[in-house]
């Protein structure tokens, strides 16, 4: 396959006070990273969807976060790429991710849904999995605790030290993705433990 330039940068999160530094939002901490430091404001609307356009290395690009539930973001996603004339394949998609461990990044160029919602919802409204991801690792829950109190739990305050080191990680790759392609970050990126 051979990866398009990436056009549209979208992070995985929920809406709301109540779920802003949990560990299923880390994909909207990233898209604000990306704010920040580029000067993109992700405050225009659509439905479901806020977003901003700006230029991350030169290149155009909008960042996004869907406003609907993350098992409801596949739709206004998708609807935000058809009006800017925007592909599956343009796409990079920014999520948290159980299977790895806390601290960990992983860039895919495709793939399916792995049990995560916000993929599932993203491959069922744009009829494919052929989008990159940057997979970010949150862990597994210690002892009997429940997957989903785990996801919609806050972080711990030994993983808070390292969160922002975390988000600036996966705001780098989703920097070299842009500029350099999904390859290229897939080969910096996805050797680091």
């Amino acid at each position: 396959m051979n990866q398009k330039q990436v056009r549209l940068i979208v992070g995985l999160g929920n809406p709301g006070k109540a779920y802003s530094m949990t560990r299923h939002n880390v994909g909207f901490m990233v898209i604000e990273a990306l704010s920040e430091v580029f000067s993109i404001p992700v405050e225009k609307k659509k439905p479901d969807i806020l977003y901003g356009r700006g230029s991350i290395e030169g290149l155009d690009v909008i960042l996004a976060r869907p406003m609907a539930y993350m098992n409801r973001s596949g739709r206004p996603t998708r609807g935000l790429a058809e009006y800017f004339g925007i592909s599956g394949e343009e796409m990079l998609v920014i999520h948290d991710d159980i299977d790895l461990a806390f601290k960990r990044l992983k860039i895919n160029m495709k793939g399916g849904h792995g049990g995560h919602n916000g993929i599932r919802s993203m491959i069922d409204a744009f009829g494919h999995g052929d989008f990159a991801r940057i997979r970010i690792g949150i862990g597994r829950p210690d002892g009997p605790k429940e997957v989903t109190d785990h996801v919609l739990g806050r972080f711990s305050s030994a993983e808070k030290e390292e969160l922002s080191l975390v988000i600036e990680g996966a705001r780098d790759a989703a920097i070299i993705i842009v500029s350099d392609g999904i390859q290229e970050g897939m080969n910096r990126f996805n050797k680091h433990k």
